[in-house]
């Protein structure tokens, strides 16, 4: 049995959306909303929260590719589309969105479950490689910062770079402050002393 994961499905035929819930919920899915146009489906998605959006590409308002792309950017929900069309440009415009998988219709009950558990699988990656390039961002942000802090020391002080640095460090430890916090005060307090 799949885990409970929270779906919300979107399509603009109300009978192909009534199959679909059908489907998921025989799956083990939870579908906690359902919409009939692009707009509705990113708002629903924004209120919601859901695991993932499946949706459709042909549909009013917005098309399904351009809220694929609004939920990917704003980090809302990864989005499954389901859809009829499989041309290149279509696949390639779903790509560049974000999209996390792309199944065509008419498929199989039996496709859904791989292709959300895929589906799935990608966002955590992607989520995972977010983290990794924020954390990244912010180690190097540090070490600007200490270093800049560094030079001041040594300008100020008349210290060498390894006693700058083990100053930073010691004022870090006895502080119970961060690096960066302590760099950051000390660029601040060079600022002011100007």
């Amino acid at each position: 049995m799949a885990q409970q994961l929270r779906l919300v499905i979107a399509d603009d035929e109300s009978l192909i959306r009534m199959n679909l819930k059908e489907t998921l919920v025989g799956l083990g899915y939870l579908v906690v909303g359902e919409a009939g146009d692009g707009v509705s489906v990113v708002n629903l998605a924004r209120e919601l929260r859901p695991d993932l959006v499946v949706m459709d590409i042909k549909m009013p308002k917005l098309d399904g590719i351009q809220a694929a792309k609004v939920l990917t950017e704003d980090k809302i929900a990864p989005v499954l589309l389901l859809t009829a069309y499989s041309d290149r440009e279509l696949v390639e415009r779903a790509r560049e969105a974000g999209v996390v998988n792309y199944i065509v219709k008419p498929f199989r009950d039996a496709e859904l479950l791989p292709a959300i558990e895929i589906a799935m699988a990608r966002y955590a990656e992607f989520q995972d490689m977010d983290k990794k390039i924020g954390d990244l961002q912010e180690t190097l942000e540090t070490r600007k910062l200490v270093e800049r802090a560094k030079g001041v020391l040594m300008d100020t002080q008349g210290l060498k770079e390894q006693e700058a640095f083990r100053k930073i460090q010691q004022l870090s430890m006895n502080t119970r402050k961060s690096m960066r916090e302590i760099a950051q005060a000390i660029l601040l307090t060079a600022q002011i002393e100007k």
